[in-house]
């Protein structure tokens, strides 16, 4: 079974704003609120993407890559050409489908969304003043530079987000590219290419519709698939 972390792996995002006085906290704020303005004044995103997700007792990395659809109110949807898979989201449900075993994993998406991982944000649901904590803010010395790189940690506890780096264009302050490390420190890095936005994706787009035939599975106590990330 092929699989590649999506969840505890993104995906990009949401931080609190605690820094000692002077220039770095003003510029820090400024950059931070720029993120945060940018994200709300856009309706829906799509972009390439390209995945990789590295684990401490790994060989080799996992890899992956596709293309994701973002829309306010919580949708979401990854399609992935490697390896075969789907991720969607209608913003009430999330799907989580792999073509090669025929099955389906169903669950809230409330559930994913109120644990403030970077999907949250990127779904239009995320706050980034309130629910992660800046450690540090890389800003470019020249113009030739052409991104921040922020890293950050939540504020609360999870197992599958222990510390957050992002890389944000610094023209545009969209996020280009996500390192999310769990608890064990295994790294999933996800990365944007040709972002576009205001598409206007029809509601539609982001309802699945389950194969006949699939074995169907409803999670219960988690928000993500089970062995994302660990492929085989």
């Amino acid at each position: 079974m092929k699989t590649i972390s999506l969840i505890s792996g993104m995906a990009l995002i949401l931080l609190n704003l605690i820094f000692s006085p002077g220039t770095f906290g003003a510029t820090a704020q400024a950059v931070l609120a720029e993120i945060q303005s940018r994200y709300e004044k856009t309706n829906d995103l799509e972009a390439n993407f390209l995945q990789e997700y590295v684990g401490k007792v790994m060989m080799r990395p996992q890899r992956g890559e596709g293309k994701v659809y973002f829309k306010k109110k919580g949708m979401m949807r990854w399609d992935y050409r490697i390896p075969n898979q789907k991720l969607i989201s209608n913003g009430l449900t999330l799907w989580y489908y792999q073509p090669e075993e025929n099955q389906v994993f169903v669950s809230d998406i409330a559930k994913v969304l109120k644990e403030k991982t970077p999907l949250a944000f990127l779904a239009g649901e995320g706050d980034l003043s309130r629910d992660f904590t800046l450690l540090n803010l890389n800003e470019p010395v020249s113009q030739k530079e052409e991104n921040f790189i922020l890293e950050l940690v939540p504020k609360e506890p999870y197992a599958t987000l222990a510390k957050l780096v992002l890389t944000v264009d610094k023209k545009t302050y969209y996020v280009v590219q996500a390192d999310v490390f769990d608890e064990l420190g295994n790294v999933t890095r996800t990365r944007f290419i040709d972002i576009k936005t205001n598409g206007d994706l029809p509601n539609s787009f982001f309802q699945f519709n389950i194969p006949a035939g699939a074995e169907v599975l409803k999670m219960q106590g988690s928000s993500t698939p089970p062995s994302s990330g660990k492929g085989k």
